[in-house]
């Protein structure tokens, strides 16, 4: 079926390769990525993706499915693909008696904060605020709430969602019960998402915290301090370590641009006082070079890394979980973590302890409830002709981390060419998934992600 006759079908605007927007929609996040669809479809409603779910069915079109359009492999599009972009279906909804929220399926986390914490509310929500909420949810949902009140999926109290046979369902505890346990935590591949409904938590009106940047010779004492910190510390406290490339910021002295350093990043959601004495503690084991600390509204800390990550880079991630960080780990991060090749690249371990431990293992398909730390591995830089030296150390920092890993990575985190460990990425889970997979969507129309194969009948 020709691009003209799309149109029949769905509300939103249809692009084909004949039109001038053609150019910018194909691409997505990742600049690396440079797959030119059959068109893209910005859904305006429900029944928009259903129409594009049943055309891609019908016509044997092979489907993308495109939220808030963060995916670094690229899986919101394909060549040849018909893509159900999501783009245009942002509306969020907050209910503050009831502390939740609704949110459409193409809504990033900027637009969900602005809109819950104007009401003192949030929700677990990731590190970079143009994340979409779909994707991050879907995959499990990491964030600086992890500690105080779980991870995004843990909060999901109900999904509508697109089945690969053209039907509408809303998915939760009373509904589709398997479909619900499988979306928090299996990615796309069980159909599409048009409307999330989260539960809320309270925020005060200024958290504390910030980021602290540290001398390079105090990065073994603050990873060994951090690590024994962490494992019981005050939910209070959602915060990383990290290494990075210093950019040009007011508070970082002229000289001290470009220099590898390790970070820690801090949002503490209680008494600032009390957070105060425990970011003091920071600067107690290992010295500082700058900070920027204090008290601050959590929706532009869940922003912080925002200017360093416009659409546009070219992005290789890697990803592992992690247990205690032991001294061989330690030195592995401070070997590797000082040549971060790009401003925008990073390396960033993200607590999973605290309240994502109240969850038993089963009651989600995230599939690694036993992991201490989320490690990314994150390759990001603006010129295609350094591709291969960028790649090369995102390569070889997973290498030197991988004798003292888990089994498997975060799988918002993974890479395009990661399919080899789907497996191992959705942990314990992976078994009961293909069994969902196989009852919601036999034929695999949804494979375009972290794919799971349909369990075999």
């Amino acid at each position: 079926m020709p691009v003209t006759a799309l149109r029949d079908l769905v509300s939103g605007p249809v692009i084909g390769s004949a039109d001038p927007e053609y150019e910018d929609a194909r691409h997505v996040y990742n600049f690396m990525i440079e797959a030119r669809p059959h068109a893209i479809v910005r859904c305006a409603s429900a029944r928009d993706v259903q129409a594009v779910v049943a055309h891609a069915v019908a016509t044997g079109r092979d489907l993308a499915v495109r939220g808030g359009g963060h995916s670094v492999p690229g899986f919101g599009t394909a060549d040849g693909a018909l893509v159900a972009d999501l783009s245009e279906m942002t509306h969020v909804e907050v209910d503050p008696g009831a502390r939740t929220a609704k949110v459409s399926g193409g809504a990033t986390w900027a637009m969900m904060n602005d809109a819950t914490t104007a009401r003192g509310l949030a929700t677990t929500g990731g590190i970079v605020s143009s994340t979409g909420v779909g994707g991050l949810t879907l995959g499990g949902g990491i964030g600086y709430l992890t500690r105080a009140h779980g991870l995004s999926c843990d909060n999901l109290i109900s999904a509508e969602v697109v089945l690969a046979d053209g039907s509408i369902v809303t998915a939760s505890e009373d509904e589709h019960p398997d479909l619900f346990w499988a979306l928090r935590g299996g990615g796309g591949n069980f159909g599409v998402v048009t409307e999330f409904t989260f539960r809320l938590h309270p925020v005060p009106a200024e958290i504390y915290g910030g980021l602290m940047v540290f001398e390079r010779e105090g990065a073994a004492d603050l990873f060994r301090y951090f690590d024994g910190f962490i494992a019981d510390a005050p939910r209070e406290y959602g915060g990383f370590p990290a290494w990075h490339m210093i950019p040009p910021l007011p508070f970082i002295p002229e000289n001290r641009v470009g220099e590898r350093l390790p970070i820690v990043v801090s949002c503490w959601t209680g008494d600032h006082d009390e957070g105060a004495k425990v970011l003091q503690e920071f600067r107690d084991v290992a010295p500082v070079m700058a900070e920027h600390v204090g008290p601050m509204p959590y929706a532009p800390l869940n922003a912080l890394f925002d200017p360093l990550l416009p659409r546009g880079l070219q992005h290789y991630w890697k990803a592992t979980f992690v247990g205690d960080l032991t001294d061989e780990a330690i030195a592995a991060h401070a070997e590797h973590g000082a040549r971060v090749p790009a401003f925008s690249s990073a390396v960033h371990l993200y607590p999973v302890n605290g309240a994502a431990h109240d969850v038993a293992p089963d009651a989600t398909a995230w599939g690694h409830r036993d992991a201490k730390y989320a490690c990314v591995i994150a390759g990001m830089w603006p010129d295609a002709a350094d591709n291969e030296a960028n790649i090369r150390w995102v390569k070889d920092y997973y290498a030197a981390l991988a004798p003292h890993s888990l089994a498997g990575g975060y799988v918002n985190f993974a890479s395009g060419d990661d399919q080899a460990k789907v497996r191992d990425n959705f942990g314990v889970s992976y078994d009961r998934l293909a069994q969902v997979k196989r009852a919601y969507d036999p034929a695999n129309l949804f494979h375009h992600n972290q794919n799971i194969t349909p369990a075999d009948g």
